[in-house]
């Protein structure tokens, strides 16, 4: 191509490409390194007048190909100028160049594709009008033009493509358009496709799942609606892959309004697959509390309680596993429930603890293991045994890392202890208020008299003298004895409490007898505050194991948790 030709192209200059075109008449048969001719060209930059002077001139430019395979209505698209690729498309049908509207560029796709991924739904409308044989092509990716509208949900192009006789609805994945519309939630391009071609909804991509599948993984319920109501037999679908029903896969994601509306169009839903699984162990194997709870409070899925699987496990085995206390008191909180039920190895429920005895440190583990025995006490022996075993478990455990634990809790302990100690060392030689330089009383401290320093200097001394002890205490806690540190901690601990509760007590007391003279109420306000932290912080430390203890009352059994 002519440098002059390419510049007049670029700018759009119709009186240039007039004046070329008078010199040398096949000039705009001229194409630069790329396969572009002029119209190409003049089609990426969108200059209209300039397309249409060439048309005019060699009008079966509108069917040359580039090395792109791209035809200049193409680019034109791709490019974003609607209207130049309007004009085209018209030119092209008045020609009667179909081949040029219907032109796939090298990765398979055509004007009608790029429109829809392109967003120009007006364009879209325009092409499959002129070419309904437009919505038959696939991309090398197998995308249709129908999947591509059902995409991006443009409602109206897909009315118009749906109701073509030989249309393609592929899609990636092997899956079709209403695939797509499901997936993403349209509504109306799911109602569209469900009228029109309902036979789109018992297709299988290549994972082997249905339009109704998809809709019941991803929880699109108002999509699931439609299909049902349009073919209330879709509700009793079971997987080719594993066999498992809807119902099994709703429990899987636990998806509860997915469950009710299934139920509410198909009452006798399958929730079972062939091997005896059904939804309500997918729902406590997967930890779904509250479709767990759900299941249980149908009426009519009550006989699901004591199903067993083909290990003869009931749903109840896999909450205990799972150690998950929440689906294991829906479980026994059934009229139903029997506890008794053994698997094919003959355990019942409660010794799944023993495969997590790993476990048994954790609230949730003790939890479950008091509800069982409270739950079976004709097991409650070999439960009490099984923690036993646990407990001795923990213990060997920590045997072995007794040097790791005796770091652990002697490191911080003695800083913080030393730190103590120091502060209120220091708090003894200069107390709140100074020293009294009159004459008889001559280095008393000036609030001697006052029932608050009293209680400043007996609460500091208390302070000092227990952080000593412990820090000395983990100085002899090196010897890495696993007996003596365990009596460590429990002694410890109790000391800790008690060094921090009276160093509290001697920072309140002694900001109390230097603010109350002046600031009375702001002085009781921060020693109040200040003497009521140790308490608060107490609780929030305890709080985990005393509301399992006021939640299970006479059950409680603090033998394992006393390791927690």
């Amino acid at each position: 191509m002519p440098e002059d030709l390419m510049r007049a192209a670029t700018s759009g200059n119709s009186m240039s490409l007039q004046t070329l075109v008078a010199q040398n008449p096949n000039i705009l048969l001229g194409r630069t390194l790329e396969g572009n001719t002029c119209l190409h060209l003049s089609a990426i930059h969108g200059h209209e007048q300039f397309c249409m002077s060439v048309v005019t001139l060699e009008e079966h430019l509108l069917g040359s190909v580039n090395f792109e395979r791209e035809t200049p209505l193409v680019t034109a698209v791709t490019n974003g100028h609607v209207p130049l690729a309007s004009y085209l498309l018209q030119r092209c049908s008045q020609v009667q160049l179909n081949q040029a509207i219907l032109q796939q560029d090298m990765h398979g796709f055509n004007a009608l594709h790029h429109a829809i991924r392109c967003g120009h739904r007006v364009l879209a409308l325009e092409l499959i009008a002129a070419e309904p044989e437009l919505s038959q092509a696939v991309s090398r990716c197998n995308e249709s033009p129908m999947f591509g509208a059902a995409v991006r949900n443009f409602a109206e192009v897909v009315t118009k493509l749906v109701n073509i006789q030989d249309l393609s609805h592929s899609g990636l994945l092997g899956r079709n358009a209403l695939h797509a519309a499901v997936r993403l939630g349209y509504i109306e391009s799911a109602t569209v496709m469900m009228q029109a071609r309902p036979e789109m909804a018992t297709a299988m991509d290549r994972n082997k799942n249905t339009p109704i599948r998809l809709a019941v993984l991803f929880n699109k319920t108002e999509v699931l609606r439609v299909l049902l109501q349009h073919d209330c037999s879709l509700g009793y679908e079971v997987s080719e892959d594993d066999g498992s029903p809807l119902l099994v896969s709703a429990a899987f994601r636990g998806h509860i309004d997915i469950a009710r509306e299934i139920l509410n169009y198909c009452p006798d839903a399958p929730y079972r697959q062939a091997g005896g699984w059904t939804w309500l162990h997918t729902a406590a194997a997967n930890e779904n509390e509250e479709f767990a709870e759900f299941i249980l409070r149908t009426p009519q899925l009550g006989q699901v309680i004591n199903m067993q699987d083909d290990k003869g496990k009931t749903a109840l085995h896999y909450a205990v596993k799972k150690c998950n206390p929440r689906i294991v008191v829906a479980l026994l909180s059934h009229p139903d429930i029997d506890v008794a039920v053994q698997d094919n190895g003959a355990n019942s429920a409660a010794w799944e603890l023993w495969k997590t005895t790993d476990h048994a440190k954790t609230l949730n583990w003790n939890e479950v293991s008091m509800l069982m025995a409270k739950a079976d006490p004709q097991g409650a022996a070999a439960l009490h045994n099984l923690q036993m075993e646990a407990k001795q478990q923990a213990i060997i455990k920590a045997r072995m890392n007794a040097k790791s634990l005796t770091q652990t809790y002697t490191t911080n302990t003695s800083l913080v202890a030393i730190l103590i100690t120091t502060i209120t060392f220091a708090a003894a030689f200069s107390p709140p208020g100074g020293y009294n330089s009159a004459t008889g009383s001559e280095g008393l401290p000036t609030m001697s008299q006052k029932v608050a320093f009293k209680a400043f200097l007996i609460s500091n001394t208390l302070a000092m003298c227990s952080s000593f002890v412990v820090a000395f205490i983990c100085i002899i806690a090196r010897w890495e004895d696993y007996e003596f540190l365990v009596h460590y901690r429990s002694f410890t601990q109790n000391l800790r409490w008690f060094a921090f509760i009276a160093t509290t007590t001697t920072f309140s007391t002694g900001l109390y007898t230097v603010l109350a003279p002046r600031l009375k109420w702001l002085g009781i306000a921060i020693c109040v505050v200040v003497a009521l932290s140790p308490i608060l912080t107490k609780l929030l430390g305890d709080w985990p194991v005393l509301k399992l203890k006021i939640r299970l009352g006479k059950t409680f059994n603090s033998d394992l948790l006393d390791m927690v």
